[in-house]
């Protein structure tokens, strides 16, 4: 669903020619990339907010209140994920600030515009993130 958010109004990033990676303008682009991502899922979660005040209906039926719950629920996990993934936006802003941001965590290698206009919260590049999933199949196992 975030993602769909944030495909309305996404410009994908150009870099001009001979231009360092990660300079002021990538930032800047990422961070605003980034806080609209979060004021729309914002204005989501305020509007499940609204919605689930406003259909509080008690159902006779115990099928349609059944029904209402489930739907509740569904909608309270993905609002609940979305949160979740507003507290990461932030942490990523702070990484921007901190100039840390577009660096891989575990080796410090560049993370890639492309990785990062696909998924801006990134932390890995894309190896460090294929040994870290195929780590967890292994535990898993």
């Amino acid at each position: 669903m975030a993602v769909e958010l944030s495909q309305k109004s996404f410009t994908p990033y150009t870099p001009k020619k001979g231009e360092e990676y990660m300079s002021a303008r990538q930032r800047a682009h990422f961070r605003k990339l980034l806080e609209d991502l979060k004021g729309e899922l914002s204005v989501e979660i305020d509007r499940t907010v609204h919605t689930m005040q406003d259909e509080a209906t008690i159902f006779a039926d115990p099928n349609d209140r059944a029904s209402q719950e489930s739907d509740m629920a569904l909608e309270l996990r993905n609002r609940d994920r979305e949160r979740k993934l507003i507290k990461k936006i932030d942490e990523t802003i702070g990484r921007i600030d901190a100039n840390e941001y577009g660096y891989c965590e575990s080796c410090g290698i560049e993370i890639g515009l492309k990785r990062l206009e696909a998924r801006p919260t990134a932390t890995l590049c894309i190896d460090c993130k294929t040994l870290d999933e195929l780590r967890e199949k292994q535990v898993a196992k």
